[in-house]
C-alpha cells in the first residue's frame, strides 16, 4: 500500500512507503474487568517493488474499527481505573515497550517536536485509501508511552478526524506524573498531537492542490551570527551590528553633556542597534517598556545626569517629566525626539469625550477605573477626578483587577482604553470560571470559581480603543499561524485581537506560549532558550513574535548572550533560535510612483510596493511581508537623537519644541494635572510593592464624594 509522507520542517517532499494492515483490536481484561489495550507485534505486507519501511507503520498497539472519540474514551476509561500514578506510569511503560521503534532515518531533527522536555520524533503519511498513517518515538520511555497511545488513537483515521481532535479531548488521559513533572507530561500529549495535526493538514492541502501559505519573514539566531529570511527580516537585521563610528559619536556626546537615554522596546532597529552597542561604554542608556522608563530616568538623575532624552511617544516623555518632578529632580531637562507631536492611537482614543462618557456610568456606582499606563497624564488626571483610578501594565492588570474585586465588596471595575486587552481579560476570567478552586487559588489565593463567576458581570471595558500595530494581528495572520506555525512557541502581547489571544492562550496551556507584556515575552524566550541549552541536545526553537517588531533587537541581544558562550565548547550542543514576524498583508504601505533611486520596489497592478522605510530610515514593509511596526515610534530617529545631544545644554533655545513641557493645565476641580495625573501611577506602585490596593484608594472608592484627589 502506498503512503505519502511529508517532512514539514524542511522543504516538502513526497516519497512512497509500505504500510501494514493492522490486526483487530484485542482486549485484555484486568481484575476490574475493564477491556484494556493489548500490545502486539506489527506484521507488514511485503511488496516486491517497494521496500518496506518500518517508520510509517501500523501501531504496535493494535488498531480497530473504533472512531477516534471512542478510542479516546477507551484510553480515558482505562487510566481512570488506575488510581495510583505509579500504576499509570507502569501502563505507559508497557505501551512504550510494545511499540516498534522508529527507524534511525526517521529520528532526525526535522521530525522533532518542539516544546517537549525529552526528544520526540513524529512522521505522518496518507495512504492510498486516504487514511492517515502516523508514527512517533522518543528517547524517554514515558514519553514514548504517550506517543504509543496517540499513534493507536490516530493511525488509520480519516484526516478530518485527526484535525478535529482538540487538546481538551486529551484531558481524560490522566496518565502523567504528579506535580510539575505531571504538567510537563500533559504538555507532551498536546504538543505531539499538534505536530501530527499540522503535518496532516499540510498533506491534505498538497493532495488537493492548494497553494501553501507564504512563510512569514524571520531571523535565525545562532552562536555564529544572525541570518535573515525575507526582505522584511533583512531590514530588521541590517542594524543589529551598527557602525562603530556612529556608536562612538553618540557615546562621546552623552559623556560630554552628561545625558541619560531611556528608550522603548519598539524603537527603530537602527536606533536600538546603536543604543545597545553604546550601553557597553555609557551606563546611562536603558531600553525597556514604558513603565520602567520613568523609574530609570529617576535613577539616572540620582547618578548625576543633567538631561534625559526620551525615545518613545509623547505620553512617555510626559510621564518621565512628571515622575522626575515628583522625585525632586525638576532641574533635570527632559527632551523628546521630534519638534512635531509623537502620538499614539491608543492614548488618543482615551483623550476623547467618548471615553469620559464611558466613565460617567462608573461614577454612579462603587467603582474603580483601571487605566492602561500607555495613556496621557491629562487623561489620567481627568479620569481620576471622575472615578477613583489606578494605572496598570499588561503584566500586572490581571492581578490588579483580581485584588480589587477581592478587597472591595460589590465593586464594579471599568477598564480602558485598549479594547482588545479588555476583551482578552474578560475572556481570561471566563476561562478561569471553568477551573477548579485549587487552580484559581494558584492564580489568586482569595478567589474561587464562585467569586470569578460573580465578578464577570461587574467587569466592563471600553470598546473603542486599539493600538494600530497590535490591530494587525487579525484573522489573516491567525490563519497563517494555525497552518504553518501551530507547533512553534507563540508569544502575544495582551493588546492583540481576540483570535490571536485565544491562539496564544491555547499555546500557553500546553507550555508553548506566553501572553503578557513586552518584558514577559522577552523573559519567556530567554527561559526557553536556557532550558534548551541545559538539555545540551541539538535543537531549533521557533518563536512567533506577536508584538511590535522593534522588540527583536532586545531579543537578539539576549539570545546571543546565551548562545555565544557555547560556541567555544566542542561538547555543547548546537541550539538555533528563529524569531518569526507574523505580518499582515493589510500593513503593506501604498506609495506614489516617485521613488528614490536607491529604493528597490515592485509593481502590483497600478500600485508601487517598495521596501518602505520607517520615518527615519531602513526598516519597513515589502511585498514579502507587511510591517508590524509603529510609525509613531519610528519618529525617534538616530539623527534626531544626535541633534538633541549636540545642542545640549540648549543655551540658544534651539530645542524648545523638543522639550517635554510641564503641565500648566488644571483639572475641572482646579488642581494641577501633573499632581492628579501622577496619583493613579503612585497607587499602582503601592500595589506592586504590597500586593494590595492602598488604603487611600480604597477610601476614594467607598467614599467618592468625601475623598479629594
Amino acid at each position: 500500500m502506498a503512503v505519502i509522507t511529508v517532512n514539514t520542517n524542511v522543504s516538502t517532499s513526497f516519497f512512497l512507503q509500505t504500510s501494514c494492515k493492522p490486526k483487530p483490536f484485542i482486549f485484555q481484561p484486568l481484575k476490574q474487568q475493564l477491556p484494556l489495550l493489548k500490545p502486539f507485534k506489527c506484521l507488514r505486507r511485503r511488496s516486491s517493488s517497494v521496500k518496506p519501511n518500518p517508520v510509517i507503520s501500523c501501531s504496535a498497539i493494535a488498531t480497530s474499527e473504533l472512531v477516534v472519540p471512542s478510542k479516546l474514551e477507551q484510553l480515558a476509561a482505562e487510566f481512570r481505573l488506575l488510581q495510583e500514578p505509579r500504576e499509570r506510569v507502569k501502563r505507559l511503560l508497557d505501551f512504550a515497550a510494545a511499540m516498534e521503534p522508529m527507524a534511525e532515518s526517521g529520528r532526525v531533527d526535522s521530525n522533532r517536536v518542539m516544546g517537549c522536555t525529552s526528544r520526540v520524533w513524529v512522521e505522518v503519511g496518507i495512504d492510498e485509501e486516504g487514511k492517515v498513517r502516523v508514527a512517533a518515538d522518543s528517547d524517554s520511555d514515558i514519553t514514548r508511552g504517550f506517543c504509543a497511545c496517540l499513534v493507536w488513537v490516530l493511525d488509520g483515521s480519516k484526516p478530518e478526524e485527526v484535525v478535529n481532535v482538540s487538546t481538551d479531548d486529551l484531558a481524560g488521559l490522566n496518565a502523567g506524573l504528579p506535580g510539575g513533572s505531571g504538567r510537563s507530561r500533559v504538555n507532551t500529549w498536546h504538543n505531539v498531537l499538534v505536530s501530527m495535526q499540522k503535518r496532516t493538514k499540510q498533506l491534505v492541502a498538497q493532495r488537493e492542490g492548494k497553494f501553501p501559505f507564504e512563510p512569514f519573514p524571520s531571523l535565525v539566531i545562532t552562536s555564529d551570527g544572525v541570518f535573515p529570511k525575507g526582505s522584511y527580516a533583512e531590514a530588521q537585521a541590517k542594524y543589529l551590528f551598527p557602525n562603530e563610528l556612529k556608536v562612538d559619536e553618540l557615546v562621546n556626546l552623552l559623556k560630554e553633556n552628561n545625558i541619560g537615554v531611556v528608550a522603548h522596546f519598539y524603537m527603530d532597529p537602527e536606533v536600538q542597534g546603536i543604543l545597545t552597542a553604546a550601553q557597553k561604554q555609557w551606563p546611562h542608556i536603558h531600553i525597556s517598556d514604558s513603565l520602567v522608563m520613568a523609574d530609570t530616568a529617576v535613577k539616572m538623575a540620582k547618578a548625576g545626569c543633567q538631561f534625559i532624552t526620551v525615545l518613545g511617544v509623547d505620553f512617555m516623555s510626559e510621564n518621565v517629566r512628571a515622575i522626575l518632578d515628583q522625585a525632586g529632580f525638576s532641574e533635570v531637562g527632559v527632551y523628546r525626539m521630534s519638534n512635531e507631536q509623537i502620538g499614539c492611537s491608543l492614548a488618543d482614543a482615551a483623550a476623547t469625550p467618548t471615553y469620559m462618557e464611558y466613565l460617567s456610568a462608573a461614577s454612579r456606582s462603587t467603582s474603580l477605573h483601571v487605566i492602561y499606563i500607555n495613556t496621557k497624564l491629562e487623561t489620567k488626571a481627568f479620569a481620576h477626578e471622575l472615578v477613583p483610578t489606578i494605572t496598570c501594565t499588561s503584566s500586572n492588570v490581571v492581578q490588579t483587577i483580581l485584588q480589587a474585586f477581592a478587597q472591595v465588596p460589590d465593586l464594579s471595575i471599568w477598564y480602558g482604553p485598549d479594547s482588545y486587552m479588555g476583551a482578552n481579560i474578560k475572556e481570561l476570567f471566563q476561562q478561569m470560571a471553568k477551573m477548579t478552586d485549587e487552580e484559581i487559588a494558584a492564580i489568586h489565593p482569595e478567589h474561587s470559581q464562585d467569586s470569578i463567576r460573580s465578578l464577570l458581570p461587574r467587569l466592563h471595558y471600553f470598546e473603542d480603543g486599539t493600538c494600530i500595530v497590535h490591530h494587525l494581528f487579525g484573522h489573516e495572520v491567525v490563519e497563517n499561524i494555525k497552518e504553518m506555525y501551530c507547533d512553534a512557541f507563540l508569544t502575544a502581547h495582551l493588546e492583540v485581537p481576540g483570535e490571536m489571544f485565544s491562539l496564544a492562550m491555547e499555546a500557553k496551556r500546553r507550555g508553548m506560549g506566553v501572553v503578557g507584556s513586552t518584558k514577559n515575552i522577552l523573559d519567556f524566550i530567554q527561559d526557553r532558550v536556557q532550558e534548551a541549552l541545559d538539555r545540551n541536545i541539538n535543537d531549533h526553537l521557533q518563536f512567533v513574535l506577536g508584538t511590535e517588531s522593534g522588540m527583536v533587537t532586545s531579543i537578539v541581544a539576549k539570545v546571543r548572550s546565551l548562545l555565544e558562550p557555547a560556541k567555544s565548547s566542542s561538547e555543547k550542543a548546537k541550539v538555533t533560535v528563529e524569531i518569526i514576524f507574523p505580518v499582515s498583508s493589510d500593513s503593506i504601505s501604498k506609495t506614489s510612483s516617485s521613488l528614490s533611486s536607491g529604493v528597490q520596489s515592485a509593481k502590483v497592478g497600478d500600485i508601487i510596493l517598495p521596501v518602505v522605510p520607517g520615518i527615519a530610515s531602513g526598516e519597513g514593509c515589502s511585498i514579502h511581508g507587511g510591517c508590524a511596526s509603529c510609525p509613531y515610534m519610528k519618529m525617534n530617529s538616530l539623527s534626531s537623537l544626535l541633534k538633541v545631544c549636540c545642542n545640549l545644554p540648549d543655551e540658544e533655545n534651539i530645542l524648545s519644541a523638543y522639550q517635554a513641557e510641564r503641565f500648566k493645565l488644571q483639572t475641572p476641580n482646579g488642581k494641577s494635572v501633573a499632581d492628579v495625573g501622577c496619583e493613579p501611577i503612585l497607587h499602582m506602585r503601592n500595589f506592586q510593592a504590597t500586593k494590595k490596593l492602598p488604603e487611600i484608594l480604597v477610601n476614594q472608592i467607598l467614599h467618592p464624594r468625601q475623598s479629594t484627589c
